[in-house]
């Protein structure tokens, strides 16, 4: 009697610098999570780490991407997905900045951003950033033309630990230029009795060391935050919905007074 051959599957396929969901969602809210993937394409040997250093938020936000997604069915809102690990190449950090390709995260070492020529950097940048970055311009450029609301949200997760340095607050709010927006956020999540909301926390956002809200957000005009939450608490079961309904009731109750048309003419975003 012969055997059956062994299944064999195919590979993995290999995700898109961005993946856009829910695109023609009628929320005034875009959702942007750039460290949603630890993906490493296979010919970048995992940067010389091993595999579960890549599990680690050292390369990805963990649960951010979950949460993303959440935020998006629960407020009908557009969301862009990057679809690599901000090891490979950071897409909220300017390309000129030094954590653009971290050579050190944290405390760990990564081998094979060590000594990268001109070359490469660019062809990290072409392969991922700059689909990702281009995918959101063209997307508010449309809304602009259309004079329709448009609030930028960056969603991100944090340790609850930093270079030994413990992390008091459960969540926190981060804002350029959109001052009004990011405090009626924060008073919004801090209403609820144990909740700590940091503002500005767990740091503070710089046009040197970001990317999405001083370019798609204050350099165009648009009202623009980043979300963060801490990790441990979105690993935890129902983590992400919780959170999800949480943040969903803070930004509904404010979008109204922020989700003001971006008129046709508004300052464009820097062309990536």
């Amino acid at each position: 009697m012969s055997r059956a051959s062994p299944t064999v599957r195919p590979p993995a396929p290999i995700p898109r610098a961005v993946t856009v969901v829910n695109e023609n969602g009628a929320s005034a809210y875009v959702l942007v999570c750039e460290h949603a993937s630890n993906f490493i394409p296979p010919d970048y040997a995992d940067l010389g780490l091993p595999p579960w250093e890549l599990t680690r938020h050292i390369a990805w936000d963990i649960g951010a991407g979950s949460l993303a997604s959440q935020l998006s069915r629960r407020l009908d809102a557009p969301l862009f997905l990057a679809g690599h690990s901000r090891l490979l190449i950071d897409c909220n950090r300017p390309l000129a900045a030094p954590s653009s390709i971290p050579t050190r995260s944290e405390a760990t070492d990564i081998p094979g951003n060590h000594g990268l020529d001109e070359d490469e950097r660019q062809r990290r940048a072409a392969a991922y950033f700059t689909p990702f970055h281009a995918r959101i311009t063209e997307f508010l450029d449309r809304r602009v033309a259309a004079g329709r609301p448009a609030i930028v949200v960056g969603v991100h997760s944090f340790t609850p630990v930093f270079l030994g340095v413990r992390r008091p607050w459960q969540a926190g709010v981060l804002y350029g230029r959109a001052s009004a927006l990011g405090q009626a956020l924060i008073a919004g999540l801090a209403a609820e009795a144990g909740l700590q909301v940091g503002e500005n926390e767990p740091y503070r956002i710089t046009a040197d060391e970001d990317y999405t809200v001083p370019v798609h957000g204050d350099q165009r005009g648009i009202d623009a935050v980043l979300l963060e939450v801490r990790q441990d608490l979105l690993a935890a079961a129902g983590g992400p919905e919780e959170w999800a309904s949480r943040l969903t009731a803070a930004m509904s109750a404010v979008a109204p007074q922020h989700s003001t048309a971006v008129e046709a003419g508004a300052t464009p975003a820097h062309q990536v």
